[in-house]
Parts: C-alpha cells; sequence; structure tokens
C-alpha cells in the first residue's frame, strides 16, 4: 500500500475516500493521538482530508487542520503542535489525477518501514479501535502553521538583497516568497495561485517543465530562479543566464557548504560522481543510500551526517528538520548567492561528468533483476546490491535498477570520459537485454528497450 513516498495513485482508482478514512482510522488505533492534517492544492485534497480527519476521530485521535500547506509546513508542524503525527495530502509532484497520503514524525521524518507496514496491516485487516459516542476526538484548525514556517526559515538563513523569481507551479510553496522577502531579496513571483489542476506548467520541477522560469530570469534582471513542485518538498534553481542547475550539481553545490572535513553527506545511489569527487576535496565523504528521500532521511539521523539530498531536488538539513523542505534550500541556496557571488559562478566551479541513462520495458522486473544480479556478482568486484545493483569501477559506476511504478528496469552509468561512459552504459544496458530475452524465451514476458542519453 505504501511506497517510499507514501501513498500515491489516481483518484477514483488507487487513492478513494474509503482508503483515506481506512489510514485515519489506523493511525489512531496505532496511538496517534493528535495529528496534524494538511492537503496541497489538489480539489480532491479536500474530500482526501475530510475522509481521513473523520477517521481519526473515529477511533479517537484529535486532529488538527492546517487547510492548504506545504508539506514541510506539515511536517515541521508536528512538532510545532506538539502533535504525535502528521498526515499531508498530497501527490507531491505527480500529475493533477493523482493524489496521496503522506504520514510524519515530530522530529519531522517520514514514518519508516515499520511504522508504515503497522498502518497498512490494519487496513489490510480492518482492525480499528472505534470509539463510543463519547470517546470520538475532536478537530481544531490552526492558521498560524506558515507564519511559523516563514519565521524558521528567516532564521535559518542569512540574509541578503539578491533580485529572486520563485515559480511556485501553481501549488502550495508560497512560504518561499514571504521567507526571501523577509531576507531582503526583491522578489517576483511566477504560477504563485495555487490550482491543483496545474494549468501553468506540469507540477515536476525538471528543466523542461520550467522552460519559462528559466527564459524569465535569463531575459531580466534577476540573480536566480526558484521552482518548487506541488508540495514544495522539492526544490530546482535557474542560474542569471537562465541556465536550470542539473540537480547533481546543486546537490554537490549544497554538500560542500554543509560539510565539514570527517563529515558524510547522504546520497541515493544514483547520485553523480560530482557529488564524491566535491566532497573528496575538503576531507568529507557520501554514505550511499537507497532511492528514496525518506532513506535519505534515516541516514541523516546519524550524527556523522551533515547534510542529505536527493538530485531529484530533495534536500535534507538534519540540523533543521528530517524533511525535505524546498523553502528551506531555496533561501539556503540565496545566502549562498548573496555571500559567494554568481550563481553562474558557483556551478562552473563543479566539475560535471558524462552520464547515461535509458531503460528496458519488461512486466517481470523481479526475474530480469534476479539474472542481472546473478551475472553482475560473478563478472565484476565492487557490487553494491542496496538498492538494485551498482558497480563501482576505478573511473566511473553504472546501476541497474527496476522502477517502482512503471514496467521498466532502469539503466544509469557515468563515467570521466565520453567513451567510457558509453562502454559502462552499453555493458549495464547488454545485461539487462540478454536478461530479458531470457526471460521472454522462460514464457514469462517481454523487452523493449529505450535509451536516452544525457550529459
Amino acid at each position: 500500500m505504501f511506497g517510499t513516498s507514501g501513498i500515491r495513485g489516481r483518484i477514483g482508482d488507487e487513492v478513494t475516500c474509503d482508503l483515506a478514512l481506512a489510514v485515519g482510522r489506523a493511525l489512531a488505533s496505532e496511538g496517534y493521538d493528535r495529528v496534524v492534517v494538511g492537503r496541497d492544492a489538489r480539489e480532491s485534497g479536500r474530500m482526501l482530508a475530510d475522509a481521513a480527519v473523520s477517521g481519526l476521530r473515529e477511533c479517537g485521535a484529535d486532529a488538527i487542520r492546517l487547510g492548504e500547506a506545504a508539506t514541510p509546513t506539515v511536517a515541521r508542524s508536528v512538532g510545532w503542535r506538539d502533535a504525535d503525527a502528521g498526515l499531508m495530502v498530497t501527490a507531491s509532484h505527480n500529475p493533477a489525477p493523482d493524489n496521496g497520503l503522506k504520514l510524519w514524525n515530530p522530529s519531522g521524518q517520514a514514518f519508516d518501514e515499520r511504522q508504515r507496514e503497522a498502518v497498512a496491516a490494519r487496513v489490510r485487516e480492518e482492525n480499528y479501535d472505534l470509539r463510543e459516542w463519547d470517546g470520538l476526538g475532536e478537530e481544531s484548525s490552526w492558521d498560524g502553521a506558515e507564519e511559523r514556517h516563514a519565521r524558521a526559515l528567516e532564521r535559518a538563513a542569512a540574509p541578503g538583497d539578491l533580485s529572486i523569481v520563485v515559480d511556485a507551479g501553481n501549488g502550495v510553496g508560497q512560504v518561499t516568497a514571504e521567507a526571501l522577502r523577509r531576507l531582503g531579496h526583491d522578489v517576483r513571483t511566477l504560477n504563485d495561485r495555487p490550482d491543483g489542476s496545474f494549468p501553468a506548467r506540469p507540477s515536476e520541477p525538471t528543466a523542461e517543465n520550467c522552460r519559462a522560469l528559466s527564459e524569465f530570469v535569463a531575459a531580466t534582471d534577476a540573480d536566480l530562479g526558484i521552482a518548487h513542485d506541488g508540495d514544495a518538498d522539492r526544490m530546482r534553481a535557474a542560474t542569471e543566464s537562465g541556465e536550470f542547475v542539473s540537480g547533481d550539481v546543486l546537490l554537490a553545490l549544497f554538500a560542500r557548504e554543509a560539510a565539514n572535513p570527517g563529515d558524510e553527506v547522504a546520497v541515493p545511489v544514483d547520485t553523480s560522481l560530482t557529488v564524491a569527487d566535491t566532497l573528496e576535496r575538503q576531507g568529507a565523504s557520501v554514505s550511499r543510500t537507497r532511492v528514496g528521500d525518506v532513506y535519505v532521511a534515516e541516514r541523516a539521523t546519524d550524527g556523522g551526517v551533515a547534510f542529505g539530498g536527493e538530485p531529484s531536488g530533495a534536500w535534507i538539513w538534519p540540523d533543521e528538520t528530517l524533511c525535505p523542505d524546498g523553502p528551506l534550500a531555496a533561501c539556503r541556496l540565496a545566502g549562498l548567492v548573496a555571500r559567494r557571488g554568481s550563481l553562474d559562478a558557483l556551478v562552473g566551479e563543479v566539475e560535471s561528468y558524462p552520464l547515461r541513462r535509458g531503460s528496458v520495458e519488461t512486466d517481470e522486473k523481479a526475474a530480469v533483476m534476479e539474472r542481472v544480479r546473478e551475472r553482475v556478482f560473478a563478472e565484476y568486484d565492487d557490487v553494491n546490491a542496496l538498492d538494485g545493483v551498482r558497480v563501482g569501477t576505478d573511473d566511473g559506476w553504472f546501476l541497474v535498477r527496476a522502477s517502482g511504478t512503471q514496467p521498466l528496469v532502469r539503466v544509469t552509468a557515468e563515467a570521466r570520459s565520453e567513451g567510457r561512459a558509453d562502454r559502462l552504459f552499453g555493458e549495464a544496458r547488454n545485461a539487462v537485454e540478454e536478461a530479458s530475452r531470457a526471460v521472454e524465451r522462460a514464457g514469462v514476458g517481454g523487452e523493449a528497450e529505450r535509451v536516452e542519453r544525457s550529459g
């Protein structure tokens, strides 16, 4: 029921009011007696939040409604309101027809695997602690969450006087513009009216989706641009020349700023060599996790981890919160540019390497991955099976990993030269294709290959 990013799916199919009611009931029955509830701008969020609150109250828990709010605002509010858990109704960067539910601890960390499974088991078994009429939970609201978040950001970032463009993507990340203004910056906004149909651009803040932001920044006197997804847990950026900064380069910049000699930075297994090489030059190192910000956050609880991030745009400063906080990342990036100068120049300091990505389509991901795993362990020395199989070499790496949401096995390769990147990608792709053909011959599926080059 739960993926690494909570529950997500299409409204009326995977995600229904029945499901939201059940999750609310299960959460309360697990002993979470005081729960903060928020939602993003999707119209379906209203009914899902109502259903979840009903389930909470029906099993004796008190619900504190925040209304529309960014995911990091909801996650932080759990601790601020002395609550036991947070429930955010959002599909994050997914398209408008989707919605979902994500659960949070008072530390700002998302529910871990054990907590998710406990809730899921109660839903499967319909095992709820339904209360009598006089034991129902209470409902209240709090309209101060965004203000509290803005104050926290003001304390956590350095002031400046930059010109900044914020593209909220019709999501709920308006707190970013407010916090940047309080820090002294001149802020212009794009797509700042919350609208869960995402009329201006798709919710996910990619280079293609944020082309208007990049063009606007380049055509004006702006120093940088900021982009969020629908619930503002992700943050991406554009330089003053309009270059949309790659997630790996942005991760390297944040990591370099946060880590001291001896520190570690938590990153998923598909993160570029760029980050490891940048940290090595200042005596710090990476600590690799499974793909997913929930796993990065879990690793960030270790004492030696100064920062955690995913190239997709999730950034975690454990001394501030264990939730990916897009508004915090925006304020920290603005402070970095205010202190160090041009974002173009900062990006230019980070060396990037040729990266190749592709995928093999198959309905039998598990069978294909098992064959690939056997072959890789037989042929290579440096193999990490933490999430898929990652092979390290002296001058590069490749990763073969089953998609968590699509009938694909993904292939990624990177090296310090174009030719070596091509060879590593070819080796990995061939291993997956041959495994897929073998599975097909065994009568359990087919395959079609797609390759995309970047770098």
